[in-house]
């Protein structure tokens, strides 16, 4: 099964530009435009289409650690140290990225500016001229949001950019910026825009989904969903993990396998969505919370569906709450439009969810995990034959985190 990564990766960028819009304040589609530009920035030097690739795609995910910035500032007050983890973390989160040009420092170096004023205190030719570009776009459209901006006022735009090259990145990158930011540049970072330009700027990709960059892609996205809160910093990872060892245990070829882990991998990714003060609350949701809590489900279902051919494992990822009685959610599907697969997602979301901690319950071990799901299963709910699986499969694993199968 072939994969198009450069449609998943714009699926990543999509969920960091919500928890910049959430965390920081940063405008809707920030990487998106980070990217586009940088895309566009590659052409104008006569970059090939892996320079391009390679640039663009760390542009897209260039605030990748961003929700463990975020983590990192609760527990200590110092900003500047913590820039620094932000972009060392960055770095190390996208190393699983298999270009044919090499990236390093692209994402480490995107706060420095070419008077050393940076968090590594890097002068120009220091680090590498790539980060320079992505440094260029990120400091001029965070400040003056760019899909704001109007052929009118343009022109007073490019003056100050020019007037203040150094406080945003190099001289030479703002000379190249300024070369692209024309009243065309601008009308493509367009809100209602800024999707079909990024998906014409990043060049074609094609993977096989059994390929480990592929897993290691699923492993990253489960991290970055993960940390958006400080009580589900392993429920999608281990919900992958699990995934993994039940289709070992069904005995699925590497394809199916893989297909899997990355359902379960992306299952909550809708959860960007979600208010981090209802994902939190310690005490029972009511009725309006639970509402937007389920609205998840949808927005992961639609930001998935911009992968071409990737509705199969779309429903794995996005069936997980909905019950073989037909009284789950989203969309209310009832057992014959449940595939086994879907059904095996919504047990592992379960045993996942009642067996770790979180504010409102303590974790609890397997015979205790199990209560609940024989329970579900017994009302109808969910798949009898797939909970006395797993109750084999799980029961070494009481109260203990499954390794990842990620090479």
């Amino acid at each position: 099964m072939i994969i198009r990564m450069d449609k998943l990766c714009i699926v990543f960028s999509r969920a960091f530009d919500i928890i910049e819009e959430e965390q920081i304040g940063a405008s809707e589609h920030h990487s998106m435009r980070v990217a586009s530009l940088c895309a566009r920035m590659g052409r104008e030097l006569g970059y090939d289409d892996d320079a391009v690739l390679a640039l663009a795609t760390c542009a897209l995910f260039h605030d990748n650690a961003l929700t463990e910035y975020r983590l990192s500032l609760q527990n200590n007050p110092d900003r500047e140290r913590n820039i620094v983890l932000h972009c060392e973390k960055g770095q190390q989160n996208v190393s699983w990225l298999p270009f044919k040009k090499n990236f390093d420092g692209y994402i480490l170096y995107h706060h420095e500016r070419g008077t050393g004023e940076g968090p590594f205190r890097k002068r120009e030719g220091e680090y590498p001229f790539e980060a320079t570009l992505i440094a260029a776009v990120d400091s001029i459209d965070v400040e003056h949001r760019l899909q704001t901006i109007t052929p009118k006022t343009l022109p007073a735009l490019r003056d100050e950019i020019a007037e203040y090259a150094n406080e945003y990145s190099t001289k030479e990158a703002i000379e190249i910026l300024l070369d692209v930011l024309d009243t065309d540049c601008l009308e493509s970072l367009l809100d209602d825009n800024i999707s079909a330009t990024i998906d014409k700027a990043l060049p074609a990709w094609y993977v096989d989904i059994t390929d480990p960059s592929v897993m290691r892609a699923a492993g990253f996205l489960a991290h970055v969903i993960d940390y958006k809160s400080e009580f589900t910093q392993k429920h999608t990872s281990q919900i992958a993990n699990r995934a993994w060892v039940m289709a070992e245990h069904y005995g699925y070829d590497d394809t199916e396998k893989a297909a899997l882990f990355l359902a379960a991998a992306l299952h909550d990714i809708g959860k960007i969505r979600t208010p981090i003060d209802i994902l939190e609350k310690p005490g029972k949701l009511d009725d309006y919370e639970f509402s937007v809590i389920k609205e998840h489900v949808h927005h992961s279902r639609m930001l998935l569906n911009h992968i071409p051919d990737f509705e199969k494992i779309n429903n794995w990822a996005t069936d997980h709450h909905e019950k073989l009685t037909g009284r789950g959610y989203w969309l209310g599907k009832a057992s014959h439009e449940l595939d086994f697969n879907a059904r095996l997602m919504a047990c592992i979301d379960i045993y996942q969810a009642v067996s770790e901690p979180r504010p409102y319950h303590d974790a609890r071990n397997h015979e205790q995990t199990m209560e609940i799901l024989y329970d579900m299963a017994a009302s109808g709910a969910i798949d009898a034959k797939i909970v006395k699986d797993m109750d084999e499969v799980m029961k070494p694993y009481s109260m203990q985190d499954l390794s990842s199968p990620i090479p």
